[in-house]
């Protein structure tokens, strides 16, 4: 009877261990995980941070009696120190004791990723922090509590950073966002994000973007940030938010060759180059469908699937991963935004000939009371007229990210974008229309695809 050990309890870990024992109820699955924390939603952090989320347990997908009572071993507080791939053996300290080591038959890496800790003098300040554990959060809860800060400057302006500007201003705290790109949220296209930055200062957060920070200095209480071009702003709490790295230290030491981004290389059943050792999640390599490589894109939805696949075969099943879209949403204040596929010039990168157009429709009739705009950016191949990205932006409220949903769903299945135009969607007035908004913006694309325009 095959032991599976499993190394790490957040997305993967949990998705491959609940899997295994699916797949074989017989098959004794361990966890490791090296903090108290068994499959809780760091995505969650910011509103429990925010007041939103008064009680943090509940960020808890699942109690540690619900795993448990799926006939999985959990051994909280237990870090994996080193692995030894020739006997089949892992070597690991829980809190408190002696190092001891453990057998395993099948391993499962999913150590995941940690934040990217930039070189800024004065990083470690007290008041500057970053975010990205339950831990980390627990740290800036107590300094919210205990210091009462008024003022608030987050480096970086992807989905936490936007998360954390909205989190902290819910809280009644002046907040200043800076990027180093020339806008807001990188991962979708400049003028979206100049227009997402403007919705962000409407709302009272102070958005300096093109900024790099170069030193945090600290008098008494107060933070002194500066940067480049031209920036100093005083404040009482510092969120670096810069991005992850993910964390192989372990891996490596093993003899695993690092790849992308310092990610390791796996296969598409999730193996590693090592033998019965597979890996999943925020550390590996991920497979993009579109571009039929691996490249390294840490998101939750993803760490789920390829967990599951890795927890899979680890059981002695045929699984493998279907591929990545890139597929994300994020809502910051009353907007959500949203991306799936290729930008125009991830396309060029991949040898498409891209055309991206605008269009912008209501989420339902608008004689029905309630009715908000969309703005769609579609993405869609020239010359085959292959559908290849979409962006959103729009109400929260308005389905935003269902509807990027069915571009995923399209670019799963290879559709040009004339084929969305087929899809039998449902209607009613006060949810949508007989031709639903991404049909109208698929409709444009090839209106202006066939005239010869752009944008």
């Amino acid at each position: 009877m095959a032991h599976i050990l499993i190394i790490g309890g957040s997305d993967a870990g949990i998705s491959a261990a609940l899997r295994a024992r699916e797949v074989d109820p017989t098959a004794p699955v361990t966890m490791l995980v090296a903090d108290a924390f068994p499959n809780y939603s760091i995505c969650g952090l910011p509103f429990y941070l925010s007041g939103e989320v008064a009680d943090w347990h509940q960020l808890a997908h699942r109690t540690l009696g619900d795993i448990e009572s799926a006939g999985i071993r959990v051994r909280l507080n237990t870090r994996a120190l080193a692995i030894d791939p020739a006997s089949h053996t892992v070597r690991v300290q829980t809190e408190s004791q002696a190092p001891e080591t453990v057998p395993y038959d099948k391993l499962v890496i999913g150590t995941g990723a940690e934040p990217i800790r930039p070189p800024i003098p004065g990083v470690d300040h007290p008041g500057v922090f970053l975010l990205h554990s339950m831990a980390d959060s627990f740290r800036v809860a107590a300094h919210l509590d205990t210091h009462q800060p008024q003022r608030a400057l987050i480096i970086g302006a992807g989905y936490i950073g936007l998360e954390m500007a909205d989190a902290l201003r819910h809280r009644g705290l002046a907040v200043t966002v800076a990027e180093q790109a020339p806008a807001v949220l990188p991962t979708i296209d400049p003028d979206l994000g100049g227009r997402l930055g403007t919705h962000l200062t409407a709302h009272g957060v102070a958005v300096r973007t093109g900024i790099r920070i170069e030193r945090i200095t600290r008098t008494g209480d107060t933070l002194h940030v500066t940067g480049s071009p031209s920036f100093a702003e005083d404040t009482d709490l510092v969120l670096v938010v810069v991005g992850v790295q993910p964390v192989t230290d372990l891996a490596h030491a093993a003899g695993l060759a690092l790849g992308l981004k310092g990610a390791i290389p796996v296969d598409r059943t999730m193996a590693t180059a090592l033998p019965d050792i597979y890996a999943a999640g925020d550390c590996v390599e991920t497979y993009h469908r579109l571009l039929g490589a691996p490249t390294y894109l840490p998101l939750g939805t993803t760490a789920h699937k390829q967990g599951r696949v890795a927890g899979d075969n680890a059981a002695g099943g045929d699984a493998h991963f279907a591929g990545s879209l890139g597929t994300q949403v994020v809502k910051v204040f009353d907007w959500a935004i949203a991306r799936t596929g290729f930008r125009d010039h991830e396309a060029v990168a991949a040898g498409y000939q891209p055309q991206t157009v605008e269009f912008t429709a209501w989420d339902h009739k608008a004689y029905y009371p309630g009715a908000r705009e969309l703005t769609f950016r579609i993405t869609g191949d020239r010359e085959t007229g292959r559908l290849l990205g979409a962006q959103m932006l729009g109400h929260w409220q308005a389905a935003v990210a269902k509807r990027i949903d069915f571009f995923a769903m399209a670019l799963y299945h290879q559709m040009t974008v004339a084929q969305c135009l087929e899809v039998d969607l449902s209607y009613t007035p006060p949810l949508g229309s007989p031709w639903d908004a991404v049909q109208m913006a698929a409709e444009h694309w090839l209106r202006v695809a066939r005239s010869g325009r752009s944008r």
